[in-house]
């Protein structure tokens, strides 16, 4: 059905689903001021603009032809008044949810106010695209990708916490939903993924250490059950630690650090019992960071004297540490914006790359300087009863 002659007679009960003027209605008593607009509904609009209220829908939906003419009179009562159509008027006016989900399973081993941070940036940058966005929490593998992507309440999927072998990757590749990983499994073919470059901030932190003259490294790294799971970004770090530190002709050792004082404490008295001459650590723990610094005064090290640290944290842990600490940056406000717009791209039928790495960007603060003496640090190792 058109939509009819300019000038219908509507039918009993209220007008048609024309062009013409909706019928005058007496009214009685005091006038009503205007509406806010929250509270402006559908029928207001079309009373507005003289049309019926399938008409508003039709414009809304574009589910039926509506002249120019005709248009224009609907929008510019919908402007006039205020009128925000709910999310299932606008989801069937684009096709689209207008809604991205960010799966964040919440894992032990994890540090939420880091993972707050990519969280906070794919909020805000998500809003510059009109997108609000899901946040799914729950630790449902598989399962509860197929089960978002299905119900048609999202766009797309930007996902977290990826291991080497993920058993969602398989998955994202046949769901009609468009995908971006934060992370990089093993196999990332065919995949969308964005993170920081996790090998080269292993390597950055070995090549800094290095240039002072340190020799003998040591990585604290994410708690053990992250190595366990396999994660990525761990992985890497590690990787690009102990292969830089081979490279260079340095001694390292890499090993899990729990997030608690006592347990920090104590892998630190265990390490530097086995490797008095220790001088160069990096810490990849951002819970475990504070940790360190007062655990290693405790046992006769002194930060950045007898031992240099270096962190791969938020500049904002860097630089509040006593002293402040020499660091890479994670990136979560970079990366954030990134995934969104990847993924924004996809769902708008355009060409993104496969992979984006970020580089790693180390700035040089007071936890570091040029490595003591060998056999000085061997004393120190000494005095502190360490050997």
């Amino acid at each position: 059905m058109g939509e009819g002659p300019a000038h219908p007679v509507p039918a009993q009960g209220g007008p048609s689903d024309e062009d013409g003027p909706a019928p005058a209605r007496r009214t009685t008593g005091r006038r009503a001021g205007p509406k806010r607009p929250d509270m402006v509904t559908i029928t207001d609009v079309a009373r507005h603009a003289g049309v019926a209220v399938s008409t508003v829908s039709y414009v809304l939906s574009g589910k039926r032809a509506i002249s120019a003419v005709t248009r224009e009179r609907v929008l510019g009562s919908i402007r006039t008044l205020g009128y925000h159509p709910h999310a299932g008027a606008r989801a069937l006016a684009s096709r689209r949810a207008n809604v991205i989900a960010l799966v964040l399973p919440l894992r032990s081993g994890m540090h939420l106010p880091v993972l707050m941070q990519f969280a906070t940036a794919v909020v805000t940058t998500a809003r510059q695209y009109d997108h609000d966005v899901l946040l799914v929490t729950a630790d449902e593998g598989p399962h509860g990708l197929h089960r978002i992507a299905a119900s048609a309440m999202v766009d797309g999927l930007i996902v977290m916490d990826v291991e080497m072998r993920d058993p969602r990757v398989p998955l994202l590749h046949e769901l009609e939903r468009p995908s971006v990983l934060i992370g990089f499994p093993a196999d990332a073919g065919g995949l969308t993924c964005v993170d920081l470059d996790f090998y080269r901030a292993g390597a950055v932190c070995v090549e800094h250490l290095v240039a002072l003259g340190h020799r003998s490294l040591a990585l604290l790294g994410a708690p053990a059950v992250v190595y366990e799971r396999d994660t990525g970004f761990a992985r890497r770090t590690r990787s690009g630690f102990l292969e830089t530190a081979r490279r260079h002709g340095a001694t390292a050792v890499a090993q899990p650090c729990e997030e608690h004082y006592p347990a920090v404490r104590e892998t630190l008295a265990r390490l530097l019992a086995e490797r008095p001459g220790l001088t160069g650590l990096v810490v990849h723990n951002e819970a475990a960071v504070a940790h360190v610094l007062t655990a290693l005064p405790t046992l006769g090290r002194h930060v950045p004297d007898d031992i240099s640290v270096v962190a791969i944290c938020p500049d904002e842990v860097a630089e509040r540490s006593g002293p402040a600490l020499s660091s890479v940056l994670v990136p979560a406000e970079e990366v954030g914006r990134q995934a969104v717009a990847l993924l924004i791209g996809k769902v708008e039928g355009e060409t993104v790359p496969d992979a984006t790495l970020i580089d790693p960007r180390l700035t040089a603060r007071a936890s570091t300087r040029r490595a003591p003496d060998p056999r000085e640090a061997e004393q120190v190792g000494e005095r502190a009863g360490l050997r």
